[in-house]
């Protein structure tokens, strides 16, 4: 039996979460974060959250969520989880939780099911061999899951491989190639440092430009409530920005993205705001980082160059509604 979600299923949820998800590398989940991940998301849908009993026992526990202000949001409804008690995990029951998220964003009018990073509902995974550090979010499903095979078995097609990277920030030093980079980008009037309202203009029309809404709302915020953000600028306009720069209770080093409006490109900025941000985070006592980047992006050249390694891979998989 599968039924859509009450509040009283919670306990049991997070039983379950705590016995099964936590074995693809999930963080734990409490009343509080639970609450929080789920069901005060704005993107929650109790319509869209799913509960399955077997002999009056919860054994499994699916959730999608959709909106139409998010990344793909007016033609895609995103996968957020699906999980099986061990004893549970049937191609039928898997198939029974996937088709109830399905027949939901059907319903909503949505064509495409998509299990990607821009999901609002952030679920956070402890990185491997560190004393539980851990990632915000994970950005997509982990290749080594059985919900990863299922997905490809059901006719989802990976769309891109996910690596997710680790520095423990002891080891990060600023490279003299960088400060030479500086040197260089400053000759042709661009400096990269922390943002200040007081000469830094133009962050709206930067953020506009890059194309995320995500990032505007969230940049946007920071810049105007005093949040370091490390930004570059050409003369006093803003042309891209790294961050924000906040170091979160479990020491690792938060920050939403990186970006570099489309006009300035070419000049080495999105190099310079990286290695900047390291510096940034390493300054206020920041523990470690965590990033994930595409296994064909030139980027995580880069990213290794700063000290970074590969910890997981996540697939991107897409399923187009006939």
């Amino acid at each position: 039996m599968i039924n859509t979600w009450e509040e009283t299923y919670m306990q049991a949820v997070i039983d379950l979460w705590n016995k099964e998800a936590v074995k693809d590398g999930y963080k734990e989940l409490t009343k509080q974060s639970f609450q929080q991940i789920f069901v005060s998301s704005p993107y929650f849908d109790q319509k869209n959250t799913f509960v399955l009993f077997e002999e009056e026992q919860v054994t499994g526990f699916a959730c999608g969520c959709t909106g139409d202000d998010l990344p793909l949001g007016q033609v895609a409804g995103y996968i957020t989880c699906i999980v099986l008690a061990d004893g549970s995990q049937t191609d039928d029951n898997y198939k029974l939780l996937l088709s109830a998220i399905e027949a939901r964003f059907r319903e909503l009018g949505k064509k495409q099911s998509d299990v990607l990073f821009f999901n609002p509902m952030m679920l956070p995974w402890y990185i491997p061999n560190t004393p539980q550090h851990e990632h915000n979010n994970a950005p997509g499903v982990p290749v080594d899951s059985r919900l990863y095979s299922f997905l490809q078995s059901e006719g989802y097609v990976e769309r891109a491989k996910e690596c997710a990277m680790y520095l423990n920030l002891e080891q990060f030093s600023m490279p003299e190639e960088i400060r030479g980079k500086e040197d260089k980008a400053a000759a042709g009037g661009y400096n990269v440092e922390l943002f200040d309202a007081s000469k830094h203009q133009s962050v709206a029309e930067m953020l506009q430009g890059l194309n995320n809404p995500l990032w505007e709302k969230e940049i946007g915020r920071c810049t105007s409530e005093g949040v370091p953000v490390v930004i570059a600028a050409h003369g006093n306009q803003v042309v891209g920005f790294a961050g924000p720069v906040i170091r979160q209770e479990n020491g690792r080093g938060y920050f939403a993205g990186i970006g570099v409006h489309p006009e300035h490109e070419g000049h080495g900025l999105g190099t310079i705001l990286f290695f900047k941000l390291c510096e940034a985070f390493k300054t206020i006592g920041t523990d470690y980082m965590s990033l994930y980047t595409g296994s064909s992006n030139p980027a995580i050249r880069i990213y290794e160059k700063a000290g970074f390694q590969t910890v997981r891979q996540f697939s991107i998989m897409r399923r187009e509604f006939s």
